[in-house]
């Protein structure tokens, strides 16, 4: 999990909400509905105890919530849910397409898709048979995201407009990977603020496969709710450390460089797009909570308390890897996680990352299984994760605490134009 991680978690005043989300249009009028939900509150007697509930008056309405009403525009440059904050909830899933089915059924499929994603991303229902699952929420900044597998080229008989950037990962020594629970064709990245707005999303994708793709693998992922906080912090993972501090920014010079495929990049159709990896990471808990906090923190190179590098400073201050004690040793240790993964130390590597946690029960023994959606974007991954992660798997203090599960690599081509379905440029040029 490197350092470079996790973007500040979105809050009302986090200015990434301010520059992604829009108002619900006033015509949605399935959202109409919350007037009467929302306008519930408890009344208090002389006392001051809690009597009861009124409802609104009639005719009364309450706007959506400012979680509610966040809206992310589906066209555009970049597929959504790539450089818009943390969400609170989502899921992920891969789908292997039918037997039989080809390019002419992929590219149905991601029309259905695309019209779908941007019918709930505007907070309208998905078309006909809409389940009604969100049918009182706002759009609470749903994104869906949209990539191929590479297996998708030798099933569509697109073998020559493969990137060679989808050449599958190499095998690292921290590997223990579920191939079920791995790879696919397709893949489709599902993010909200409400966790009704996200599995209404993920049901109307999974119907809109119809009889052209079935669901290979699919997880579920969670992260602190906007406000939860009494001002906006970098998000915490589920070992308790602060995750995030020197995740790459848009406002970053050389952002677009790193992250995303030039305009003119090869092969022409993920112009604008970027590369996912996907990494089911379980965190050993039981084990790292053994640890002291100290020893915690010298496994991580930062305070737990506050994320501040262990040479000193605030979380944002530049970590000194060459102070030393008073004997003489390393203060952030050679091994430290945040060391390791610093992109100065890796060749300038860096990867912008939006993963979510995940807690899918404990088993016979009381051990959770528990852990990180590890969730990366680059421009290539053989200059982004690969290498990081390859100078990970030769002495990472964190190791022994995690354990990496299911993996994936993904094309994300760039978003697409108003009348436009994603891939459309790949599926029909």
């Amino acid at each position: 999990m490197p350092d470079q991680s996790l973007p500040e978690t979105r809050t009302p005043e986090a200015p990434e909400a301010a520059d992604t989300a829009r108002p619900a249009p006033d015509g949605i009028s399935r959202r109409r509905l919350l007037g009467t939900a929302g306008a519930t509150g408890i009344v208090f007697g002389a006392a001051g105890g809690a009597v009861g509930y009124a409802s609104a008056p009639a005719g009364a309405a309450t706007p959506l919530a400012s979680v509610g009403e966040r809206r992310v525009m589906f066209h555009g440059k970049h597929q959504p849910g790539i450089v818009e904050g943390l969400h609170a909830r989502g899921h992920l899933v891969a789908f292997d397409l039918a037997p039989g089915a080809g390019r002419k059924e992929a590219a149905a499929l991601l029309r259905r898709w695309s019209d779908t994603a941007r019918r709930l991303m505007a907070g309208e229902p998905s078309g006909q048979g809409d389940t009604g699952v969100a049918r009182d929420a706002g759009p609470s900044s749903l994104t869906l995201t949209f990539g191929f597998g590479h297996s998708f080229f030798g099933r569509t008989g697109l073998e020559k407009q493969r990137p060679v950037a989808l050449d599958p990962l190499p095998d690292f020594s921290s590997d223990r990977l579920d191939k079920k629970r791995s790879n696919g064709d397709l893949w489709v990245q599902i993010g909200a603020d409400d966790a009704l707005v996200a599995f209404h999303a993920l049901r109307a994708v999974q119907k809109d496969a119809g009889s052209a793709a079935r669901v290979r693998w699919q997880m579920n992922g969670f992260n602190r709710s906007p406000g939860a906080t009494a001002r906006p912090m970098t998000a915490r993972n589920l070992m308790g450390q602060i995750d995030g501090t020197r995740n790459p920014k848009p406002a970053d010079a050389d952002f677009d460089q790193r992250i995303f495929v030039p305009d003119k990049g090869e092969p022409a159709w993920m112009a604008n797009g970027s590369y996912a990896v996907v990494r089911r990471i379980r965190m050993l808990l039981d084990d790292w909570e053994k640890l002291p906090v100290t020893e915690q923190e010298a496994v991580i190179g930062r305070r737990k308390s506050d994320g501040a590098p262990l040479s000193g400073g605030t979380e944002t201050s530049p970590m000194d890897l060459e102070k030393t004690d008073s004997r003489g040793n390393l203060v952030v240790p050679f091994n430290a996680h945040a060391r390791i993964t610093r992109p100065d130390q890796n060749g300038g590597a860096a990867m912008l990352r939006r993963p979510f946690s995940y807690h899918d029960g404990i088993d016979a023994d009381g051990v959770p299984d528990a852990g990180l959606l590890f969730i990366c974007w680059q421009a290539d991954p053989l200059r982004g994760f690969v290498p990081v992660q390859r100078k990970l798997d030769r002495g990472d203090a964190l190791s022994p605490y995690i354990r990496h599960e299911a993996s994936g690599l993904y094309a994300v081509p760039g978003g697409a134009a108003e009348g436009e379905y994603v891939g459309q440029r790949l599926l029909e040029g």
